[in-house]
């Protein structure tokens, strides 16, 4: 069954890798070898991501019953680099 938070967690997933392979791996081939594709072809998928987990973080609160502490920490994950696996394993692990 799919649900908010089962949602939620696939897009914590996919918006972490696609933050990862975009620092790591696309923007240093754009500036070292001079080539903008890569960052061109992972920029708006991860941008989606990022809107759709900013989203989902909304949608779910009440369910999780998040302070505004919590709720701070869970957006803020989601501009450091692995922020989302920490929001998984530390706030949606017991959920």
């Amino acid at each position: 069954m799919f649900s908010f938070l089962n949602i939620f967690r696939i897009t914590a997933l996919l918006e972490g890798l696609s933050y990862l392979l975009l620092l790591f791996v696309a923007t240093p081939i754009k500036y070292i070898m001079h080539d903008p594709q890569y960052v061109k072809m992972l920029g708006m998928p991860h941008g989606i991501l990022f809107i759709l987990y900013i989203i989902l973080a909304f949608l779910i609160k009440g369910d999780m019953k998040w302070s505004s502490k919590t709720f701070g920490i869970v957006l803020l994950a989601s501009i450091i680099p692995f922020g989302t696996f920490y929001v998984e394993k530390k706030y949606l692990k017991k959920a």
